[in-house]
């Protein structure tokens, strides 16, 4: 009798201080998928910033770039959730960043891997 293999879960806080070059984030490893739980972006400077926050897939030999927020303005110390339900991504699928500020803006991201 064979026996299924169990899921793995785990659980992953990425922080990045965003740069105004866009920046790798995460992305999800072979054999895994990622659900993005929470993305936050917080600006401890003195004016409004803006991010922009992206879904990379590789489909054949090219990346389609989907923008989850583009340009998205956070307020002078203040933060802003940039996802209100779960994003999946799949193996090899990847998040990148970037801003208008190369030291204000802070993000975090929470996600869940869990064996495909």
């Amino acid at each position: 009798m064979a026996i299924a293999a169990a899921a793995v879960n785990t659980f992953r806080t990425v922080t990045k201080v965003v740069g105004i070059t866009t920046q790798l984030v995460y992305e999800a490893p072979v054999g895994f998928v990622g659900v993005c739980l929470l993305a936050q972006c917080a600006n401890t400077g003195s004016n409004t910033q803006t991010i922009s926050w992206n879904h990379n897939r590789i489909v054949g030999v090219s990346t389609v770039v989907t923008e989850i927020v583009k340009n998205f303005p956070v307020p002078a110390n203040d933060t802003a959730n940039l996802i209100t339900g779960r994003l999946v991504l799949e193996t090899g699928d990847y998040i990148t960043i970037s801003g208008s500020s190369s030291t204000d803006l802070k993000f975090l991201i929470s996600i869940l891997e869990t064996s495909s």
